[in-house]
């Protein structure tokens, strides 16, 4: 008898992208004329939030398009950041964005009723912690269900690692 065939879908930030699109943003920034004199910086507070700071709301938000299209170069989703609303605080403003890592239970919900009302007959999903195992006979079947859900309008980056 044949044993199935499964694959996982994850949702994972390669960190060092992101720190090295930190990085270029913050050369960047240090570099344009545009962003001299306004007390514009970008850095990390913590392990997976970023605080942009600049005197005016418009500025903030620059710094995130600049910190945006420098992850954009590196291949790494917009999908995985969360930005907040600039807030003043004193003479500047700063804004949070916060790097959104593993598929939360609601996700993983919806991702398991998107396989079970479009997905092939046959093919099982499980949720284990931050991820999930999806299991079918035939791997045809695998292959339709990775394009389904790459085709889903879903709020999170997905990946699919581990096929056998």
């Amino acid at each position: 008898m044949a044993s199935d065939s499964s694959f996982d879908v994850v949702s994972k930030v390669d960190r060092q992208e992101v720190d090295n699109a930190l990085n270029q943003a913050e050369k960047e920034i240090a570099q344009r004329y545009d962003f001299k004199g306004v007390g514009a910086s970008i850095e990390w507070s913590g392990e997976t939030t970023v605080v942009i700071k600049a005197n005016s709301e418009e500025r903030v938000t620059a710094v995130l398009d600049v910190f945006q299209s420098k992850l954009i170069k590196r291949g790494v989703s917009l999908k995985v950041l969360e930005s907040s609303e600039p807030k003043a605080s004193g003479k500047e403003y700063r804004m949070e964005s916060e790097i959104k890592e593993g598929l939360s239970q609601e996700i993983a919900k919806k991702i398991g009723k998107i396989i079970r009302d479009e997905g092939p007959k046959g093919v099982k999903s499980q949720i284990t912690g931050e991820e999930m195992r999806v299991s079918s006979k035939n791997r045809d079947d695998l292959q339709e269900v990775i394009a389904l859900l790459k085709g889903a309008d879903l709020d999170v980056a997905l990946q699919f690692v581990n096929y056998r």
